[in-house]
């Protein structure tokens, strides 16, 4: 058995093609856009790709290209707090970002394959990964339980010694084992693995999604280990795209608050 501590790491962010969008603001005549993306100093970043989409909605590049628009706003702070306040919401489905969650168990995993729309999910696979050994987290809360954490650490390490057990009776490493055989044992296997065990899972979510699973995962009512994954979530996401998480305040439980809900 082995102690492990749930990590997340950010792993896929938006690129947005600085050349396509050039051409395309030259033919909507969006001259300054285009001397933006044209800049070889210029980093386009998701804050950059949702104002886009925001501004294309309503061809608010600048005055005068939609003749209902007379004044535009030039901050993009501002522009996107607008974007979350008029609850523009779909724009922000453009921007996807992938984590990688290791070590975080099957607990927390049942739970987030839960969120489906604006995600995107894979695994680990208890079918096809054979354990050797049962990798496993403790809260903090726990850890001065002696008792509990004797007792806990003796039950593991016997459903860890009866996983090794099973791979030298059904002779899993044996030479010429076929992989299908293997797989159809190891599928067995797994159920005798607690729930806790350890597992990694990449998940990709929308803006939209990443504000409302935030919200929901950090709450007084959150189960303790997925709160703790979206609460290093909400501080990557606030670093990444400040504008689109400033209006989140902390409470002192650990909850994330959004100003503007179901934007």
């Amino acid at each position: 058995m082995r102690e492990v501590t749930p990590e997340v790491r950010l792993v896929s962010r938006p690129n947005p093609d600085q050349d396509e969008l050039a051409d395309y603001f030259e033919s909507v005549h969006a001259q300054e856009w285009a001397e933006k993306m044209d800049n070889p100093n210029f980093d386009a970043n998701a804050q950059d790709l949702i104002e886009v989409a925001g501004r294309l909605c309503y061809r608010s590049w600048e005055p005068g290209l939609n003749p209902n628009v007379t004044r535009i706003r030039t901050d993009q702070a501002r522009y996107l707090e607008n974007i979350l306040s008029s609850e523009h919401g779909s724009v922000l489905e453009h921007a996807n970002f992938t984590f990688i969650f290791h070590n975080v168990s099957r607990v927390l995993t049942h739970e987030l394959v839960r969120h489906r729309a604006g995600c995107a999910v894979s695994q680990e696979s208890m079918r096809f990964v054979r354990l050797d050994e049962i990798p496993f987290w403790f809260p903090e809360w726990i850890r001065d339980d002696d008792e509990v954490m004797t007792r806990s650490h003796h039950v593991l390490d016997v459903l860890e010694r009866h996983q090794k057990w099973m791979s030298e009776h059904f002779h899993l490493d044996d030479d010429g084992i076929p992989f299908q055989e293997k797989k159809h044992k190891t599928s067995f296997m797994r159920r005798f693995a607690p729930e806790g065990v350890a597992t990694d899972i990449m998940w990709t979510a929308n803006l939209r999604t990443l504000r409302h699973v935030i919200e929901l995962r950090t709450n007084l009512g959150a189960e303790e280990e997925i709160k703790l994954v979206f609460q290093m979530i909400g501080k990557i996401m606030k670093s990444e795209t400040p504008a689109l998480f400033e209006d989140f305040t902390q409470t002192d439980e650990g909850g994330w608050v959004p100003a503007w809900r179901k934007v």
